[in-house]
């Protein structure tokens, strides 16, 4: 049976895996589900969420309010956060506009202390967001991208699969896949050579990406040309192919991948 501090509030409609543990003060409503080997610390609100297995919500994180939307109507949203996820003091989700739509966070993420995810995001796996940094709704995040302090972004922009946000950027536009940016607003300043590096990435990869970057952003080729410069002398790389779709993506200006919607619980503004 969880482990309920005698301060906290567990409504009725809502769910706890046998090994939770749940501290002082805290509120937990609204049909919430917690997985096993999950600690929420005192003082969090969670309402209209459902969080995974050995996941960690430090003081003062609240998890699935409205969200800061004027279009929205009070429709059933919800939260959905994976496995292995760790949550600093007063982090605050928020759920998702449009009914049955969810605001999205993959496993293995450490979301710093004070950010702010809003309305609709979707964030992948093994992300950092760091302190104070906010995102606005329909932010996209993709797997293993780095965010730093105090940035922040606009409205349904899209972060690529490692990518490294400098802190105190602006983000008003999408962010490539394996770039380095900086600045407001944000500027691609290269590739992220750090970031690929540890992640594994393959020596040959690294340098495929790098001249790929030169071509894009340091050569005078115009951007469609550049494109296809990259995509025939080095598409045998499935992440140089993933990099120039991105930005093909980026110069239509289309909309990244599609928000996931929820069915039913249980699923594992700004």
């Amino acid at each position: 049976m969880a482990r309920v501090h005698s301060t906290a509030i567990v409504e009725r409609d809502c769910e706890l895996a046998d090994d939770v543990e749940v501290g002082p003060y805290t509120i937990i409503r609204g049909g919430t589900i917690v997985g096993p080997g999950t600690t929420v610390d005192a003082h969090v609100l969670l309402e209209h969420t459902t969080i995974g297995a050995d996941c960690r919500l430090h003081f003062g994180a609240a998890i699935g309010g409205p969200p800061q939307d004027q279009g929205y109507r009070d429709e059933p949203t919800r939260v959905v956060i994976g496995n292995h996820n760790v949550v600093r003091e007063y982090v605050t989700i928020h759920r998702a506009t449009g009914e049955g739509n969810i605001t999205r966070v993959g496993d293995h993420n450490m979301l710093m202390a004070s950010t702010h995810l809003g309305h609709n995001c979707d964030v992948g796996n093994h992300v950092t967001l760091s302190t104070l940094s906010g995102m606005s709704g329909h932010t996209i995040i993709e797997d293993e991208a780095i965010i730093g302090g105090m940035v922040g972004s606009h409205q349904r922009v899209r972060v690529g699969r490692l990518a490294m946000v400098s802190g105190f950027s602006k983000m008003s536009q999408d962010v490539p896949p394996f770039s380095l940016v900086d600045g407001k607003p944000a500027r691609v300043i290269g590739p992220n050579l750090v970031g690929l590096r540890r992640a594994g990435m393959a020596l040959g990869v690294r340098q495929a990406l790098q001249r790929a970057f030169r071509l894009i952003y340091r050569s005078e080729l115009e951007l469609p040309k550049a494109l296809d410069q990259v995509a025939d002398e080095l598409g045998s790389f499935s992440d140089v192919l993933y990099l120039v779709e991105f930005l093909q993506r980026m110069r239509d200006g289309r909309v990244g991948r599609q928000q996931e919607v929820a069915q039913t619980k249980g699923m594992g503004g700004s």
